[in-house]
């Protein structure tokens, strides 16, 4: 089983090779399931999405972001093909993640994918749309010993600042 810091470090070596025209080691570019994937000649203007992540203890915020035209919104399949993207980046995140590491990343979907659309123009908007998932593996329970040492040294720094502490102690270079 992977330690918490192997799954973050995996995690951030598969986004480290994610960049726009990435390839794998055959040359051939990888497929991260975003739009801009699609083998499409580019005859007025780029195609703009990409995506990140946040780990906070054993939750992965996956953000999707994208421009699209607005009668693009006004379609009824648009929440459901957003929703898909972020499913078709979730799958390429597991299965780089199984490349890079060796093991399996395990992602379960805590909250649906919210959905939040700027206007950028009369013609076009923004759109941010977040996901939050679980990660298995990742140990919350254990306190690491750095972080005891830490609180050890707040609290007896705090009891040497203050006489109104319970056991305050005058620091030895008080001459007041």
């Amino acid at each position: 089983m992977a330690t918490t810091l192997e799954i973050i470090n995996g995690i951030s070596q598969v986004l480290a090779n994610t960049y726009d025209g990435a390839t794998d080691e055959d040359g051939k570019p990888l497929k991260t399931g975003l739009k801009r994937d699609i083998d499409v000649p580019f005859t007025d203007r780029r195609v703009i999405d990409g995506f990140k992540v946040k780990m906070t203890g054993d939750k992965l915020r996956l953000n999707y972001q994208t421009e699209v035209l607005l009668h693009q919104v006004h379609d009824k399949k648009f929440e459901d093909e957003v929703v898909q993207t972020i499913a078709d980046v979730v799958s390429f995140l597991k299965k780089e993640y199984k490349k890079v590491t060796g093991n399996t990343l395990t992602l379960k979907e805590i909250e649906k994918p919210v959905l939040e659309m700027h206007n950028t123009s009369r013609v076009r908007m923004w759109i941010d749309a977040t996901c939050l998932y679980e990660v298995s593996g990742v140990d919350t329970d254990s306190e690491d010993k750095s972080l005891k040492d830490l609180d050890k040294a707040v609290k007896t720094w705090l009891q040497t600042a203050k006489e109104t502490y319970k056991g305050a102690k005058k620091a030895k270079n008080d001459e007041r």
